[in-house]
């Protein structure tokens, strides 16, 4: 018995059950304070909701364990997403249009790559700057307007369903599975987390620092894309305005979920949890009849624990 209650002690617990636990008290509350949130329908809407965070967040936790930031994913999403309607637009099959969108995506975050990798310029500012190209030039090419109605073979993306399980969702958990193979099985993974702990120290143990930041930035850019598409699919339409403010969310719920903002750290299981947490929240609120703004209020909070808990992890 003592033998079994030291084993028991011994035995790690993992990072992400912290997280976990908090995502089903936030479920329990919700439950008892709306009689519409603990229903079927509610929880397909909750992982409809989180799968764009999700694929999002798991190219984010990448970018974030190379010790990067990534602020352009949600304009990077807003041209991927009308780069595939405007190739259905001009009668182009469905899958071209969207290798069109997906390859656009790569490109993008490949270009913040460049300008971290090769000119030097620090993630914040990089990507900051070409949040502000990125939605202008999405701005310039619709003239402000929307593009909408696509084939079914294209909208199924984002509205199709496995039973109760959305193909958005499975999609989403299909790409954070890829993403987590990257960090944990690939040198590009195992090089973005040497780059996060220690720059120098991987540059002298032979990491080609500016090629593996372009490739993770790429891969960034490509998730982006992918988010793209289910939303656009969704929606049934693109839009300039698409993807505004998701790159916090992101970022948040690859904090909450393991994640370390100073580099050399990722959880792509933490991540999805985190997703989920943060689609919960939103949806829970809005059940609540809670203003949007007090929304914004609330998961701006969430956001500032999420960094102030990666804070005391680090000490």
């Amino acid at each position: 018995m003592n033998a079994f209650l030291k084993k028991l002690k011994n035995r790690q617990i993992p990072e992400e059950s912290g997280i976990f636990l908090a995502l089903v008290l936030l479920i329990l509350v919700f439950s008892i304070l709306s009689p519409y949130f603990f229903t079927t329908q509610n929880f397909s809407n909750i992982l409809i909701q989180s799968a764009i965070t999700i694929i999002i967040a798991s190219g984010a936790t990448l970018v974030i364990a190379s010790g990067g930031i990534d602020l352009s994913v949600g304009s990077v999403l807003c041209l991927s997403g009308i780069i595939m309607a405007m190739g259905i637009h001009s009668e182009l099959p469905s899958w071209v249009s969207i290798l069109l969108g997906l390859s656009g995506g790569a490109l993008l975050g490949a270009i913040n790559g460049v300008l971290i990798g090769i000119v030097k310029i620090t993630p914040l500012i990089a990507t900051l700057a070409n949040l502000s190209v990125i939605r202008a030039i999405a701005y310039i090419i619709t003239d402000a307007r929307p593009i909408t109605g696509f084939p079914m073979s294209f909208r199924i993306f984002g509205t199709g369903y496995i039973g109760p399980i959305p193909y958005a969702f499975i999609l989403a958990i299909l790409i954070a599975l890829l993403l987590l193979l990257v960090i944990k099985r690939t040198r590009i993974g195992r090089y973005a987390l040497a780059i996060g702990g220690n720059e120098e120290a991987a540059r002298l143990s032979g990491v080609n620092i500016w090629k593996t930041k372009i490739v993770i930035y790429a891969l960034a850019g490509l998730c982006a894309a992918v988010a793209a598409l289910i939303l656009t699919a969704r929606l049934n339409a693109a839009e300039a305005l698409a993807g505004s403010g998701l790159e916090m969310e992101a970022i948040a719920a690859a904090v909450i979920g393991g994640a370390s903002l100073a580099g050399g750290v990722a959880s792509i299981p933490g991540t999805i949890i985190g997703a989920i947490l943060m689609a919960t929240l939103k949806n829970g609120l809005t059940l609540l009849s809670v203003q949007p703004y007090f929304q914004q209020l609330t998961i701006g909070i969430v956001i500032v624990a999420a960094v102030f808990i990666d804070k005391i992890r680090r000490r």
